[in-house]
């Protein structure tokens, strides 16, 4: 009697003991190997310059010096839905992972239970109707799976891995986000800058217009001449026209990505005057591997399908899980705790298919090309990735020498301008040759602002392309057993 009334206690230390024992399980999935990278080891039109800030090093606020902007993408942050919407499917990844590590731990639970049953005398051994009770308190401990191939463990690290690459995801919505707004500010001040001068073109050529006609009234000039003014005039307020339909676009796009009114001041300075980037180089293709955040989504993704390869591999292994429970039993209610009501059970099962008609082996299989798949999507992730940088190092260079050109084009038309105009006050030309000096210039002068914006947007492209600042670096990443801190999910 004494020994079995010992064999409770033995269970909960073995219980015990397979619990302190069962995180040293190793999974049955393969060893994880990060694949090469399949791009050159430099950019092609890379200048050599050293003299820059890694970006994983450089916030956004260090990287743009605008106020106006500044405050945009903090209104940005703080209020764009694409952003929210991100950071809840965050918090969606970090509770399925929390919900499948429990699985690792037995379930115990606490619970009474009081019963009173009658049994007619027909059904009663005995032959007379029996009345009777029973009342239980017990500490029950649900099915619990001994997990000693690793297949719970797998399911948890694939779990992990989601987590840890929709926190790269919302990264990745976040830098995208900085740079949509920051290309709309600059496309909208380019707006604002073109509007501006064709504003002052249509005010010279109304007030030649008006000169015209009343020369023509008084039989000075020609119709023609009138008719040519009046043709210029016209097509400088189409084009006023047009340039304020896209501006009002261009606000509403700024409108909806900020979440709310952007509030721009009326009069802002030309683009090349105020917004200044900090000095920003490419570095070296392997550096995009820690940097951007869409890579390291990627490799979590390709992480979580070589665990599921494990939980795979498991699955033809014998399942152990454990049930059982202590407590106390009585007829009576008030004995319920007295000495002798002790009373338990232990009820191990194990299970193994003999025959499932391919199953297990078929979702080893679907596991194992799911596995390739992450890889090959990993690989052109970086593939992307690195044509996004080389792409905008093009074109950096070409834009530069372009906008070096129209500087000197502007230069050269407004020196035309002003010799056409200056021929016709003289008589030696026609007004048709200031007409096509007029509108010349104003081409001019617009296409310098289109290509200085250009170049702007492109040094913003550069940064998203590096990483945006990204601080999602792959050797920080937690490991199995440690989870990504809730500080770093909350973070704007």
């Amino acid at each position: 009697m004494h020994h079995s009334c010992g064999l409770p206690w033995l269970t909960v230390v073995l219980m015990i003991f397979t619990l302190a024992v069962l995180p040293g399980c190793t999974s049955m999935a393969p060893a994880y190997t990060r694949p090469d990278a399949p791009v050159p080891q430099t950019y092609p039109m890379a200048s050599p310059e050293a003299h820059s800030t890694p970006v994983p090093e450089l916030a956004w606020q260090e990287y743009f010096n605008d106020p106006t902007l500044i405050r945009l993408l903090q209104l940005a942050l703080e209020n764009n839905r694409d952003l929210r919407m991100a950071i809840l499917r965050v918090d969606e990844a970090r509770s399925a992972y929390r919900i499948q590590r429990s699985e690792r731990f037995p379930q115990i639970s606490v619970g009474g239970q009081g019963a009173r049953s009658r049994v007619p005398a027909d059904l009663s051994p005995m032959g007379q109707a029996t009345t009777g009770s029973e009342y239980r308190a017990e500490l029950g401990l649900t099915t619990w799976e001994l997990d000693l191939w690793g297949r719970v463990r797998s399911l948890e690290s694939a779990a992990l891995e989601s987590w840890l690459a929709t926190e790269a995801g919302r990264q990745a919505v976040r830098v995208a986000l900085i740079a949509e707004v920051a290309n709309s500010y600059l496309t909208l001040r380019e707006l604002d800058e073109r509007v501006q001068i064709v504003r002052q073109s249509v005010d010279s050529r109304e007030k030649s217009y008006r000169i015209f006609q009343r020369r023509y009234e008084v039989g000075s000039t020609s119709k023609l001449d009138v008719t040519q003014v009046q043709t210029l005039l016209t097509q400088a307020q189409t084009l006023r026209a047009q340039l304020e339909q896209q501006r009002d676009v261009q606000l509403n796009t700024l409108r909806f990505l900020v979440g709310g009114d952007p509030d721009l001041p009326q009069q802002q300075a030309s683009s090349d005057q105020t917004t200044i980037f900090a000095d920003l180089q490419p570095g070296l293709p392997a550096e995009l591997l820690t940097n951007r955040p869409d890579i390291i989504a990627a490799e979590h993704r390709l992480r979580a399908a070589n665990a599921n390869i494990g939980a795979a591999r498991a699955a033809f292994f014998p399942r152990i899980a454990l049930t059982g429970s202590l407590g106390s039993a009585s007829a009576e209610l008030d004995g319920l705790f007295r000495s002798g009501s002790r009373a338990w059970t232990f009820a191990p099962t194990i299970s193994l298919p003999i025959f499932d008609a391919g199953r297990r082996r078929a979702e080893l299989e679907l596991s194992e090309i799911r596995r390739d798949m992450a890889v090959a999507e990993y690989e052109q992730t970086i593939q992307s990735a690195f044509r996004e940088v080389a792409d905008t190092l093009a074109i950096r260079l070409r834009l530069r020498e372009q906008l070096d050109v129209q500087l000197i084009s502007r230069a050269a038309q407004t020196e035309r301008a002003r010799l056409a105009q200056l021929r016709y006050d003289n008589g030696s030309a026609t007004y048709l040759e200031v007409l096509d000096a007029e509108r010349s210039l104003l081409d001019a002068e617009q296409q310098v602002v289109q290509t200085r914006r250009a170049l702007l947007s492109n040094q913003v492209t550069m940064y998203s392309a590096l990483g945006g600042g990204s601080d999602l670096a792959a050797s920080a990443a937690p490991t199995d057993n440690q989870a990504p801190s809730t500080q770093s999910l909350n973070r704007p």
